[in-house]
Parts: C-alpha cells; structure tokens; sequence
C-alpha cells in the first residue's frame, strides 16, 4: 500500500486512490483561505486543490492539464490538481499559498504543518 506524507502525518491508501479524496479524508487542509468553501468539489474545474508532488502518481489528465495552463496557473510551475491525481506509489506533497495553491511560501511540507508562510 502506497504511503502518503503530507502536513506532517504519514498515511496509507490503496494503490489507484484519489489524492484529493484521501488528503480529506485524514483531515489535510488542501484548501487555502475560502478556497475551502468555494472549489469545485473534485471535477478538476476551479484549481485550488494544485499541490506539488514528489513520487509515483499518474500522468497528468487533459483536466489537470487544462486548468494548470490558465491563470494564475502556470503549465511551467511543478503542480497538479489532487482531485485529478491517482496515487501509485509513495508519495510526498507539499502546498503553496495562494486561493488556487499557487503561490510561492509554503504553507505545509510532507515534514510539517507549518511551512514558512504564516
């Protein structure tokens, strides 16, 4: 079973499970500010769930890349939409500041609850 590190917890999820879903699920704040009121509820539309991953997830969908190419998203910035990524493998995930998560402080690290942004 793959193991997801994010906000300072480390978790297990079954191989091929949703990252948004399974972020959620253990209480990870994928949202920034409002965004937690106002997204899109996983349909890869509005953007605010972007976080940066490292490890084995799958290739990016035409929705992921679709609206990680729009503003303030950037298609050259190393994010993706957890609402449209699978997780295959160990995983850690960072987020960035921002309403759609596309900011440059840290708000929380694989490590830590607390990036530097405050």
């Amino acid at each position: 079973m793959p193991k997801v590190t994010a906000q300072g917890k480390t978790i297990t999820c079954d191989r091929g499970a949703n990252l948004r879903k399974v972020l959620l699920k253990h209480g990870i704040e994928l949202y920034n500010g409002n965004a937690t009121i106002i997204n899109c509820m996983g349909i890869g539309s509005c953007g605010t769930c972007a976080v940066q991953i490292a490890g084995d997830v799958s290739q990016p969908n035409w929705k992921d890349r679709g609206r990680r190419s729009l503003p303030p998203h950037s298609p050259k910035k190393d994010l993706r939409l957890a609402c449209q990524t699978k997780i295959l493998g160990d995983i850690r995930v960072t987020k960035y500041n921002g309403f759609w998560g596309q900011g440059d402080e840290l708000v929380w690290t694989p490590e830590s609850d607390r990036g530097h942004y405050t």
